[in-house]
């Protein structure tokens, strides 16, 4: 998509200064002119050019006073004004730039000069312009975050309640249809709970109060718990889950385990999600660097990897999957239920651990998925 040109209007009662200015500029800028004051005021109040070169001496209203509306409309005050005269002396210069002008040029005019005060003129405009869409941008991104955080927070409350009355009706004697409904409920509010939570991980992202906090963990024992649920997910469609955990890693680690688990699941979970009943899903973690010294510890880099037989993703959707507002094919966001906040969240988290995240796909051909991330010895 091409950019549209920036427009100027040319404003003379002389046609051979509209038609040499015109020549001038209209290799660059879309060009609109007019003969006299009136159709002057009317042709900018109508099209809001970038810019307009304005002659002083014409009839029935001089370019003084075509300036002086122009600058009292809140519509086209804004519009930058070069005056293009043969009038040279320093008052009417001085006049002219007190009333509101932006330059002058004098006539008989050199192309040259037209064009670069022209061209300098629509930088600063541009540039300015630019400014205030970044600005605008930020603001509407703020908003949307700041809706998503106040949304999350109000949902959290009901839903605690929901999960905890489901699992005291588990416990207590039902009959075995109401358990099985009791399940799919149970299923359901984790399913929303973890929307939830993406929700809030998506605001304070945006926000900047998105931050690691570090402790002590088993690893073998925060896998465990992944992989157990993940198993009963992989199991009802019959799936195969392989796990192949390399034996060089510290039982024990320093860092965020709840994070680095919301990563794992995130990308197992999709894994799972994604792939069709009797595939298979591989899940490997291996040292790539070990034993650094970063201040006063040592650091181990780990790299994990999620690969399954599942539908697999064009390059094109390749693209869109980390962009925490964009879904790789919404189609399959209906059809596999999610919304696609995972991805970016679990990238982000990523990154703050001192790694990256990376996919490698084909349609109908699978998917990997593979991330490193630093870690502490304990």
């Amino acid at each position: 998509m091409t950019k549209e040109k920036n427009s100027i209007l040319i404003v003379d009662d002389e046609s051979s200064n509209i038609m040499a200015l015109t020549h001038i500029l209209s290799p660059d800028y879309i060009v609109y002119a007019a003969k006299n004051g009136h159709t002057a005021l009317e042709a900018a109040d109508k099209h809001l050019p970038d810019i307009i070169l304005l002659d002083i001496m014409m009839p029935e209203m001089n370019g003084y006073e075509v300036l002086a509306v122009l600058k009292e409309s809140e519509k086209t005050q804004h519009i930058p004004i070069i005056f293009v005269t043969g009038l040279n002396n320093d008052g009417d210069e001085e006049k002219g730039l007190a009333l509101g002008a932006s330059d002058y040029i004098i006539k008989p005019f050199s192309a040259v000069i037209v064009k670069l005060r022209v061209h300098n003129q629509m930088k600063v405009i541009n540039q300015t312009r630019l400014v205030i869409e970044k600005e605008l941008a930020e603001q509407s991104s703020r908003a949307r975050i700041d809706f998503l955080l106040r949304a999350s927070h109000e949902m959290l409350t009901p839903m605690n309640a929901i999960m905890g009355i489901v699992q005291m009706l588990k416990m207590s004697e039902v009959s075995g249809r109401t358990r099985e409904y009791l399940g799919e409920m149970d299923t359901a509010t984790r399913r929303l709970m973890e929307l939830i939570n993406n929700l809030l991980a998506a605001s304070d992202k945006g926000t900047g109060t998105f931050v690691l906090t570090d402790s002590v963990f088993s690893f073998t024992t925060m896998l465990q718990s992944i992989l157990n649920e993940i198993n009963q997910n992989a199991a009802k469609k019959l799936q195969r889950l392989t796990c192949d955990i390399d034996s060089s890693i510290p039982a024990r680690l320093v860092g965020d385990n709840e994070r680095l688990m919301q990563v794992i699941t995130n990308l197992l979970t999709n894994a799972v999600k994604f792939t069709p009943d009797e595939g298979y899903v591989q899940f490997s973690v291996r040292v790539i660097e070990d034993a650094v010294i970063e201040g006063t510890s040592e650091t181990i880099t780990l790299q994990f990897e999620v690969t399954d037989s599942g539908i697999g993703m064009s390059k094109e959707q390749q693209n869109g999957i980390f962009n925490i507002f964009t879904q790789a094919d919404e189609s399959l966001t209906r059809k596999y239920e999610g919304i696609g906040l995972g991805l970016p969240i679990s990238k982000r988290i990523v990154e703050m651990m001192g790694g990256e995240m990376w996919v490698e796909s084909e349609p109908d051909k699978g998917a990997k998925f593979a991330f490193t991330c630093k870690m502490r010895k304990g």
